[in-house]
């Protein structure tokens, strides 16, 4: 991903490059049995098979990331918890933000149903636990400053992984004689963090022999992620049982109790959290929407609740950067001043004035911005020289759909990407760091219990490509090195 006019900068590296190649082939597959057999790993999207797993792609020494932008995230999360607490608890400003959004989305329109259903019934659970993760790319037009990509309120995920990178970069740079380097890498607490703030959402309800639920994919990929988050509360808080149902799984078998409580083949649910259900290949049919529903409706404290998956739609994050909508949420202006330094430019494509001329915008420069729809999961944005195709494909009601978000242009860092089955020994290769900040949060509209910033990932991709997701094949797990 490059300027359309500027020269990119490049990070300096963590350690001297490039390795002598024996030594290097020596640490790659030390590295590539540290992370299999410490779980940094994954069963093949290629070659599926149950019963096997392979390392995730990573990249073998961790990628320099600006220390002051770093810690800036980081001190910035619970805020941003805050804001997407409130925003997910207006729910004048979720109708009038999505309004267009759902005529056109089906997707976003049949979460919108289930929304409008529980209020008009009546929301049986008030409180909510949200574990988010706000992504970040540093950008070089504006001095290394970090600029938000998008916030994720469900199905956050790597959380489980990433902490299991710092180590591992921990032990590839004491292999190569680098341990003066350790002081640079922040500790993640990732993986506690999250599940810490299950279990304070299972204790609020006060039901010793309830369960907390996983709703998980048919299959799921990325196994170790998800399964370390179980075996963390299995055995640190060993009276807390964790289950883990599909969504068909879960309308044959869930049903609510008599007072409202959500019964997944006889046992009570007192915390659901979603690993599944963002996308719409999620919901095969009726049964599956059903069993959406169904949860909305109990009584177990949802992570996400239908309102804060809302929440994080592309729309929403356009809104918000509106000027002077901040305010709606948080009162303190200082927070709001330090909320507006990461927010790109964002723009709606309704069908009205402010709409035609973010289309103009974009046919105009279109290197200079990326095309955004209501999707989660990675792989489904359009960019650059694509952009005016994709705009004029689209009538004016699926606009409405989408939002157009300038494109930030991060530094580049050099590292070796490590891939099963890639090219060995692996080459350098021009790389770009997206910094994940996670955050937990439970409370009332009026009332919150728990908020905290809970650790970080990161996620890097080669500089020619433009989407990186790890899950889709498309970035690799990575840590950050801190530089000043």
């Amino acid at each position: 991903m490059t300027s359309p006019s500027t020269e990119v900068p490049i990070l300096e590296s963590c350690i001297p490059l490039p390795l002598d190649e024996a030594r290097l082939l020596e640490v790659v597959e030390k590295a590539k049995d540290w992370a299999i057999m410490h779980g940094a790993a994954m069963r093949s999207k290629a070659d599926f098979n149950p019963d096997a797993l392979q390392f995730a792609p990573f990249i073998l020494t961790p990628s320099s990331f600006p220390r002051k932008e770093f810690e800036k995230a980081v001190a910035l999360q619970t805020t941003l918890n805050e804001l997407m607490h409130s925003v997910a608890h207006d729910e004048e400003f979720l109708r009038d933000t999505l309004k267009y959004t759902i005529k056109v989305d089906a997707f976003t329109g049949s979460l919108f149903e289930i929304y409008e259903t529980v209020l008009k019934e009546g929301i049986s659970q008030p409180c909510s636990l949200a574990l988010l993760r706000s992504d970040y790319l540093a950008n070089f037009l504006e001095s290394n400053a970090i600029k938000q990509v998008e916030i994720n309120t469900i199905a956050s995920s790597f959380g489980g992984i990433s902490t299991f990178m710092t180590p591992m970069h921990s032990y590839i740079l004491k292999e190569l004689g680098q341990m003066n380097k350790l002081v640079n890498l922040p500790e993640n607490r990732a993986l506690s963090g999250l599940c810490d703030a299950m279990v304070e959402a299972w204790k609020i309800q006060d039901r010793p022999k309830a369960v907390i639920l996983f709703v998980i994919e048919d299959v799921t990929y990325n196994i170790c992620d998800q399964r370390f988050h179980e075996f963390y509360i299995r055995e640190t808080y060993p009276f807390v049982q964790v289950i883990r149902r599909t969504l068909t799984q879960i309308f044959n078998g869930g049903k609510l109790g008599p007072d409202g409580e959500l019964l997944i083949d006889g046992q009570e649910v007192t915390v659901i959290y979603f690993r599944a259900g963002y996308e719409p290949g999620h919901y095969y049919g009726p049964n599956e929407w059903s069993a959406r529903l169904l949860m909305e409706r109990s009584k177990a404290i949802k992570c996400p609740s239908i309102q804060y998956h809302l929440a994080g739609t592309k729309k929403v994050q356009q809104a918000l950067a509106k000027p002077g909508i901040l305010k709606r949420f948080i009162a303190d202006d200082h927070k709001i001043d330090t909320i507006k330094e990461i927010f790109t430019g964002l723009y709606p494509l309704d069908k009205n004035e402010e709409g035609d001329e973010a289309v103009r915008r974009a046919l105009e420069n279109p290197e200079r911005y990326v095309l955004k729809p209501q999707r989660e999961g990675g792989g489904n944005n359009v960019y650059g020289e694509d952009i005016p195709g994709a705009l004029e494909k689209m009538n004016d009601d699926e606009r409405s759909a989408w939002i157009l978000m300038e494109r930030i242009f991060p530094p580049l860092s050099k590292g070796y990407m490590v891939r099963p089955g890639g090219k060995m020994p692996p080459e350098i290769v021009n790389l770009v760091s997206e910094l994940g900040i996670f955050g937990a949060i439970i409370g009332t509209k009026d009332n919150v219990v728990y908020n905290k910033q809970v650790g970080h990932m990161l996620r890097t991709k080669l500089s020619s490509a433009n989407e990186g997701g790890v899950a889709a094949g498309l970035g690799a797990l990575d840590s950050p090195y801190l530089i000043d």
